[in-house]
């Protein structure tokens, strides 16, 4: 089982990915999120953990199933 430290570092790749596929930048995501780009910046690296709340957002913003972004197999 994975523990949670590489759980949101997986979880951060996963948001960057399907950023970088959106073509947005971490400034204008985070714009769109209402979040400094600080904020995203640690979510990305797995230095922050991510409320359901945002997650629900975030995955509607980046048009990415919730499962997607939490999925944890490499």
């Amino acid at each position: 089982m994975t523990n949670e430290a590489t759980k949101l570092k997986i979880l951060g790749r996963n948001i960057f990915n399907a950023r970088k596929r959106k073509g947005l930048s971490q400034n204008q995501l985070a714009e769109k999120l209402d979040i400094s780009r600080e904020h995203l910046a640690k979510l990305e690296t797995g230095k922050r953990r991510i409320s359901l709340k945002l997650l629900f957002i975030l995955s509607e913003i980046l048009e990415i199933s919730e499962s997607k972004l939490l999925d944890f197999n490499l």
